[in-house]
């Protein structure tokens, strides 16, 4: 087996994976800089803007959950060229996610507050637990308006990428990001005659940049229907073939209930990390922010093999699916060794940028180098877990990775945050270093090849 392609290979992964580099490469800067804007307004700001967003990733997960099921028959149903099937999982979308819609709101909006208080149970310090409090609250009511141009956004670029079109969704990303970069600065600081709104002035730019990047990928592919053929007659009904519908629950409901528990997990995570004080949650703002943009690279090429392997799949060509997928992992792990090398040079330059202690800044720093030890790692873990899914495996992507975060590295959390001493450093080496357990994991099911399956044959 072939772990290298030729120059051909690494052009197309190009073709599909550079536009989704650029795309969450730009819009993971603007969240840095965005980040860093709200932290010159003080730590109280940064660390109630950080752990309200921890409930919005919790949603976020649930709508690419949600939506990932039906994704996985759209870039099959894509390969095999059958577009009314594209259009089948597209309508799927829109009413799971409607349902999704209506569930986070209500949640959010009752127990938002309640969630925020469980980041604020350790040990203050210099830091005003009520004011974070406040503040994270405030932001969380405004942040509520977008998640439905979000949540349509997520739908339409999705199903946009399935059909191979990934520079239309990046252009979308990238006029919301700019729209909220320069909002962001005009409204939190008050600039050239707009209010000074703080933190809730970031929650503004923030809505009001997911509504710009949901207009323009709903105007370009209704423009575009004669390429995005999925789109035609999309609205006339929400008409379901039912085995179809079965199908897609089916294959979709592990996706979902995995996002799920993988993101209540990394929040639990952060929540038993934040026992050992405030400065704990500010400085894993500070690292988990710089990470994200590092992060991109291996991220984007997890989402090429879902589209590479799962249009193959689609088109019953197994055994180019299988030398595709190993060499998607080989040059992800690469790229994870490229990004460790390159976080543990910048990890002392990100948290100076930010207008908070000394103590905060230099175990952000900490945390950013014993982060990048274990990209690699991560990597190939999120290879796998997309080689795996793109097969329609969907109930052991579950047991692969929210399995593994629940039946391992939490439990290792929670009894050194609780029953021990150790520092946060030893605490972050522990938890992360108990992910090596997915390497033997992934590469079992990698070798077992029941991922090599085709699930829109006949259907």
């Amino acid at each position: 087996m072939k772990f290298v392609g030729d120059k051909n290979f690494y052009k197309r992964v190009m073709t599909v994976t550079l536009p989704m580099i650029i795309q969450n490469g730009i819009s993971n800067f603007v969240n840095l800089l965005d980040n860093i804007m709200v932290g010159q307004t003080g730590t109280e700001q940064m660390s109630g803007v950080s752990i309200a967003n921890q409930i919005f990733f919790v949603y976020m997960l649930c709508i690419f959950g949600a939506t990932s099921g039906a994704g996985i028959f759209g870039a099959q149903y894509y390969g095999k060229n059958d577009h009314e099937g594209v259009r089948y999982t597209f309508r799927f979308k829109l009413i799971i996610c409607a349902i999704m819609l209506t569930i986070g709101t209500t949640v959010i909006y009752v127990f938002g507050p309640d969630f925020i208080n469980l980041f604020l149970l350790g040990e203050a310090g210099t830091s005003d637990p009520v004011a974070t409090l406040n503040y994270g609250v405030g932001y969380s009511k405004i942040i509520l308006y977008g998640l439905l141009p979000f949540t349509l956004a997520s739908c339409y670029a999705g199903t946009l990428r399935e059909c191979g079109e990934t520079y239309h969704p990046m252009v979308a990303s990238l006029m919301a990001v700019f729209i909220n970069l320069v909002l962001n600065y005009l409204l939190i600081f008050g600039k050239f005659g707009f209010p000074e709104l703080g933190v809730n002035g970031a929650a503004i730019a923030t809505t009001i940049s997911r509504f710009v990047e949901c207009i323009y990928l709903v105007i370009w592919t209704a423009r575009h229907s004669s390429r995005m053929q999925f789109i035609k007659k999309a609205f006339r009904s929400l008409y379901l073939p039912w085995k179809l519908a079965k199908d897609i629950i089916r294959k979709g409901l592990p996706l979902m209930v995995n996002e799920l528990l993988f993101s209540l997990g990394m929040t639990t995570m952060n929540q038993l990390y934040s026992i050992r004080g405030l400065a704990v949650v500010a400085a894993m703002n500070i690292m988990s922010v710089a990470a994200n943009l590092f992060r991109v690279i291996f991220m984007s090429l997890g989402n090429a093999v879902a589209i590479m392997v799962g249009q193959l799949l689609g088109a019953g060509k197994m055994d180019e699916a299988e030398d595709t997928a190993h060499k998607l992992i080989a040059f992800s792990v690469f790229a994870g060794l490229v990004v460790s090398g390159l976080m543990v040079l910048t990890a002392p330059i990100f948290p100076k940028l930010y207008n908070t202690t000394e103590e905060i800044r230099h175990l952000a720093m900490v945390l950013l180098m014993l982060l990048a030890i274990f990209m690699p790692i991560d990597a190939f873990c999120n290879a796998c877990y997309f080689t795996i899914r793109s097969g329609g495996k969907t109930l052991i992507t579950f047991i692969f990775d929210s399995m593994a975060l629940w039946v391992v590295c939490i439990p290792v959390a929670f009894v050194i945050g609780h029953y021990t001493d150790l520092p946060i450093t030893w605490m972050f080496i522990c938890v992360n270093g108990a992910k090596i357990v997915k390497i033997f994991i992934g590469t079992y099911l990698l070798k077992k090849g029941t991922w090599k399956h085709n699930i829109v044959n006949d259907k």
